[in-house]
C-alpha cells in the first residue's frame, strides 16, 4: 500500500512522529503537502479538512490516508500503522503498552509547546514572553526531569539493550528519539545538565539514529530541519 501523509510542509511538528515510523519501515508513502502537482500540496490537505468529503473529516493534521481510511491524531495513526509496519509486538498487552507510552509522549509534547505559547496559540511568542519565561522555568525545573526520569527508569529496567516495547525497535522508541532531538534543539543547556541522569534514554537515541534507514532519512532532504516555527523552538532566554 502507498500511504499518504498530510501535514504542514515547513515544520516537523507532530507529523515527524509518523514520518519516522514510515521511514524506519521503508514504507511507500508520499508527504502530500510537500509535493507539487494535481491533487497534491497544501490545498489538497485543506480540501480534506474543510470540504464536504469525507464524512469523517479530520480536525487538524497530521492525518493519513490508507486506502479508503482517513486516520487522524498522531497516536491513532501510529497505532494503526505499527502492526502493519512491524513496529510493535503482536501481543495485545504490548500494543496497549506502546499506545500508552505514545499518549504519554503526546502529553509531554503539549507541555513543551506551552513553554513558548503558554497563553494562546493565536498569539505570537513576543506577545507572551513574560508568561513564557515563567512557564519555561517551571518546565525545566520540574516537568522535564520528571518525564526524562520516567523513561529512564523504564529503559534502565531492560536487561539487554534499551528498548521500550519488546526486544526490537518499536514506534515509541522512534518517538522518544524525536522528543530528545527536539529538546536538544530547544533547550540545549538544560539537556546538557540533565544528560548524566539519563544515560539509557540517550543510549536509545544513539541506537535509533544509527538504524540504517533512519540514518539515511536524517541525512536526506526529506527531513525538515528544526526551526522556530514548529513545536520545538529555541529561544535562548528560555534556556538560561
Amino acid at each position: 500500500m502507498r500511504y499518504e501523509l498530510f501535514y504542514w510542509p515547513s515544520i516537523q511538528g507532530r507529523g515527524e512522529f509518523v514520518r519516522l515510523a514510515l521511514e524506519a519501515a521503508g514504507a511507500d508513502y508520499v508527504d502530500v503537502a510537500r509535493e507539487r502537482g494535481r491533487g497534491l500540496g497544501v490545498e489538497a490537505m485543506l480540501r480534506l479538512m474543510e470540504g464536504p468529503e469525507p464524512q469523517r473529516p479530520p480536525f487538524a493534521p497530521p492525518f493519513l490516508r490508507a486506502g479508503r481510511l482517513l486516520i487522524a491524531q498522531t497516536a491513532n495513526i501510529l497505532q494503526y500503522l505499527a502492526p502493519r509496519l512491524g513496529l510493535v509486538p503482536k501481543a495485545e498487552a504490548a500494543r496497549l503498552w506502546a499506545h500508552q507510552l505514545q499518549l504519554t509522549l503526546a502529553d509531554w509534547l503539549v507541555e513543551i509547546h506551552d513553554t513558548h505559547h503558554p497563553i494562546g496559540k493565536s498569539l505570537y511568542y513576543e506577545d507572551q514572553k513574560p508568561e513564557a519565561a515563567r512557564r519555561a522555568q517551571n518546565f525545566l525545573e520540574l516537568r522535564l526531569p520528571k518525564f526524562l526520569g520516567y523513561f529512564e527508569r523504564l529503559l534502565a529496567a531492560v536487561p539487554a539493550e534499551p528498548r521500550l516495547v519488546g526486544p526490537e525497535c518499536s514506534y515509541p522508541d522512534l518517538s522518544l528519539f524525536h522528543m530528545i532531538e527536539g529538546l536538544r534543539y530547544a533547550f540545549p543547556r538544560a539537556m546538557l545538565r540533565l544528560a548524566p541522569a539519563s544515560p539509557h534514554v540517550l543510549a536509545l537515541c544513539d541506537q535509533v539514529a544509527a538504524i540504517p534507514r533512519i540514518a539515511a532519512y536524517l541525512a536526506s532532504p526529506r527531513r525538515i530541519p528544526f526551526n522556530d516555527g514548529g513545536i520545538f523552538r529555541h529561544y535562548p532566554e528560555l534556556d538560561p
